[in-house]
C-alpha cells in the first residue's frame, strides 16, 4: 500500500490538467519505448494524437500492452544535509491497452478535445481531410491506475522517523 495514495478525484484532475504524458511501448527488440506526448482523457481513456506513422504506433500494432505516466513538481523539500533534499509532487500511472482509432467521429472528437485543451482559441474550426489522413489517433484502455504524492509535510514526519532510527539504530 502506497503511503500517500492520491484520491480518485486528485487522479481524475491530474488527468484533465497535465499538459505531457509519457507513453511507454515495447519495441520489436524487447525494450521500452518512451515517449513524451500531449493527450486528453475523456470517457475513461487516454487519447493521444501524432503521425499515423512512427516507431510508437508501429510497437503498439505489434503489442498493445502499454504503460502511461504523469507527474506534476510542486518543488524540492530541503533540510541541512544534502541527501535529505526530497520532491513534493503528484503522479498518476497507467497500465492499458493501447490501439489506433479508426472511426472518423470519434478521431475528430478526439482532435476536438485537444485543441479545446491545448489551443482553445482554435476551437470550432475543421480539419482538412489530408491532415485527419496524416493524423493517427491512439486510444487506451485503462486496465490498471494508480496516483500517489508526496506532500512537502511528510518530509518532517520522514525526518522524525531518521532521527529515531539514528538514534535507536
Amino acid at each position: 500500500m502506497k503511503k500517500y495514495p492520491l484520491a480518485q478525484e486528485k487522479i481524475v484532475e491530474l488527468l484533465t490538467s497535465e499538459q505531457i504524458g509519457r507513453l511507454a511501448t515495447t519495441g520489436p527488440d524487447g525494450f521500452p519505448y518512451i515517449t513524451p506526448v500531449h493527450f486528453v482523457f475523456m470517457s475513461d481513456k487516454i487519447f493521444i494524437h501524432g503521425l499515423a506513422a512512427g516507431e510508437k504506433l508501429a510497437n503498439i500494432k505489434n503489442d498493445g500492452l502499454v504503460g502511461f505516466e504523469i507527474d506534476k513538481m510542486h518543488g524540492f523539500v530541503q533540510d541541512e544535509l544534502p541527501c535529505d533534499t526530497n520532491t513534493s509532487y503528484e503522479s498518476v500511472i497507467i497500465r492499458g491497452h493501447a490501439a489506433l482509432v479508426t472511426d472518423i467521429d470519434t478521431k475528430i472528437a478526439v482532435l476536438n478535445a485537444l485543441v479545446d485543451k491545448y489551443i482553445p482559441q482554435h476551437s470550432g474550426k475543421s480539419y482538412p481531410d489530408a491532415m485527419l489522413k496524416m493524423t493517427g489517433i491512439v486510444e487506451i484502455s485503462i486496465q490498471s491506475c494508480t496516483g500517489k504524492h508526496y506532500p512537502a509535510w511528510a518530509q518532517k514526519e520522514l525526518f522524525q522517523t531518521f532521527a529515531h532510527w539514528r538514534i535507536f539504530g
